[in-house]
Order: structure tokens, then C-alpha cells, then sequence
């Protein structure tokens, strides 16, 4: 099984898709910090492209424990997050604070089966904060993994963000894309 979590518009076929916005793709409406309705060590891949943002540092290891959970061992974690050095460059680079805010901020609206929703995110990540959350909760190997090479390249989310936007062959990649695996037994 290969979960996509916070997926929102977006579907990659043979992924189980959790979200909690209403689109017909998805299979299960609910948050992704509380999976339920995953038994224990059945994913071999969580994919979460821009959504563990949305979770403070306090809630952080809550989350990640619940995706170690279900994770089997050895199994791969794949994370998109903005790159907050990334950017800071594009900061240092043009002096505008709106090229940064809303990777930074993220504020999104969202529709639910209970109504439209707000959400915002809570922190940012560096790739050596990244790596060392995950050591510290389970995760063995962080490295960055490039989009082109995976399964979901054709889809177009967040872990594709560049400055400036849209420009993949000469802009700079402001997502974190950080991969680590479940310790095997």
C-alpha cells in the first residue's frame, strides 16, 4: 500500500489518498496525523507533499509517530516541505517579502464535508531540523530525493515549487524534499 496524504486536488493512481478536503478522490476524509483505518506496518510508502507544515513542533513527533506506525518496516517516508534556507536566498536575492510569504505562512482554504476550513502553516523546516526530527523518531537514512525520479513526477504539487515559479530548469527548487525509511527489524 502507498498512501498520499494531504494529496488536496491532486490523485496519483495506486496511492490511497487522505485529505481532509472534499474531492471524489480521496478515500478517506480525515486529518492525516490519525489513521485509523490503516492497520499497523501495512504502507510501504507515505508520500506528503507540503501538509506536515501545517503541524507545530509540538505535534510533530505526535504525527510522525502515527506514520512510523503504519509504515512497514523498512518502509519509505517521502516528504515535501518548504525550504525555509531556500527561502531566505530568494529573500537575500530579491528583497521582496511576498515572493516568501506564502510558502512560509500557507494560508489555504480548503472545503470539508463540515464546511470551508482555514489552515495555515505552524512551522518551517531546514533540511539538517528535517533530518534530525526524523532520526529522533524512528526514521534511519534522511536524504533529499528528486522529483523527476519518482513514481508521482508527472504530478505537479508542491514538492516541484521553484523560483521563479515554474522555472524547473533554471529557477531554484524552494521545497525540501527530504525521504527517510522505517529502522527494519
Amino acid at each position: 500500500m502507498k498512501l498520499h496524504l494531504g494529496c488536496w486536488h491532486r490523485h496519483i493512481p495506486g496511492f490511497v489518498h487522505v485529505d481532509l478536503c472534499d474531492y471524489p478522490h480521496i478515500d478517506h476524509k480525515a486529518g492525516i496525523d490519525a489513521l485509523p483505518f490503516i492497520a499497523d506496518g501495512t504502507a510501504e510508502l507515505i508520500y506528503c507533499s507540503h501538509a506536515f507544515e501545517y503541524f507545530d513542533r509540538q505535534e510533530a513527533p505526535r504525527v510522525l509517530a502515527e506514520w512510523h506506525r503504519v509504515l512497514q518496516p523498512g518502509g519509505l517516508l517521502r516528504l515535501a516541505v518548504p525550504d525555509f534556507e531556500a527561502l531566505i536566498e530568494v529573500y537575500r536575492e530579491t528583497g521582496a517579502i511576498e515572493r516568501v510569504l506564502g510558502p512560509l505562512y500557507g494560508r489555504m482554504e480548503i472545503a470539508t464535508p463540515g464546511g470551508p476550513r482555514c489552515l495555515y502553516h505552524r512551522t518551517c523546516y531546514d533540511e539538517k531540523s528535517l533530518a534530525a526530527l526524523l532520526l529522533a523518531h524512528g526514521f534511519v537514512g534522511a536524504e533529499r530525493w528528486d522529483w523527476r525520479t519518482t513514481e508521482h513526477a508527472q504530478i505537479d504539487d508542491h514538492s516541484q515549487a521553484y523560483f521563479p515559479h515554474m522555472d524547473k530548469a533554471n529557477g531554484r527548487l524552494v521545497s525540501l524534499n527530504l525521504q527517510a525509511r522505517k529502522v527494519a527489524r
